[in-house]
């Protein structure tokens, strides 16, 4: 068997849950469908999970289950959970920095309260600059990118690109299996999974 997936008796063992918990999480929206994997055994057709996604997912609901409802916990594993955070808050928890706040404001002067998109927009930002990735006029793209095309990947995995040509950067929002292909003298600096993002964020605000 692949040593990556596990199988749903050696999971209910291992993590002491009940299969009733298991298809209860799964209606909830909790545990996504698609790591539920049907194989072919010599014994007939059993259920496997990726190993280390499901473990980890499950020490989370157990963590949170006593202070939250399934429905409150299915929001934040949501790809686009409903939270409305103030940006200052993102500043006083240190999940942003001040200045990172100030440029998005400089981007969209109105926003005060924001919503899980434009939370991860500017966290993201926030991590690009750190890490010396993009500089100050590419994070501004990065940051209106994510938050003007936010309604189109609500629902699907997407890559951020940031490339330059001829001196000009650019910025794009793809889908994460989708090939990109460009002449010579374009040059892609970073093409990130933004999920990996997502997950960072919702561990900081919970």
């Amino acid at each position: 068997m692949d040593s990556d997936l596990i199988s749903k008796k050696e999971l209910l063992e291992l993590t002491g849950i009940s299969y009733g918990q298991l298809y209860r999480w799964k209606r909830k929206n909790l545990l996504p469908e698609e790591w539920f994997i049907r194989k072919s055994t010599f014994t007939g057709q059993e259920t496997f999970f990726p190993r280390d996604k499901m473990l980890a997912r499950i020490e989370r609901i157990m963590r949170m289950k006593d202070d939250l409802s399934l429905d409150e916990i299915a929001d934040q594993f949501s790809p686009n959970p409903h939270w409305r955070i103030p940006g200052t808050e993102l500043v006083t928890r240190n999940i942003v920095t001040e200045k990172v706040w100030e440029l998005y404001q400089q981007c969209f002067p109105r926003s005060t309260s924001l919503a899980f998109p434009e939370v991860l927009a500017v966290y993201v930002l926030d991590q690009l600059l750190r890490s010396g990735d993009v500089n100050l006029q590419e994070g501004e793209m990065v940051v209106r990118t994510m938050v003007e095309n936010a309604a189109d990947f609500a629902h699907k995995a997407a890559d951020l690109v940031v490339g330059r040509k001829l001196g000009i950067a650019w910025c794009a929002l793809v889908s994460t299996d989708a090939k990109l292909a460009f002449d010579n003298e374009t040059k892609v600096i970073l093409r990130l999974g933004v999920s990996k993002y997502v997950e960072e964020l919702k561990l900081k605000v919970l």
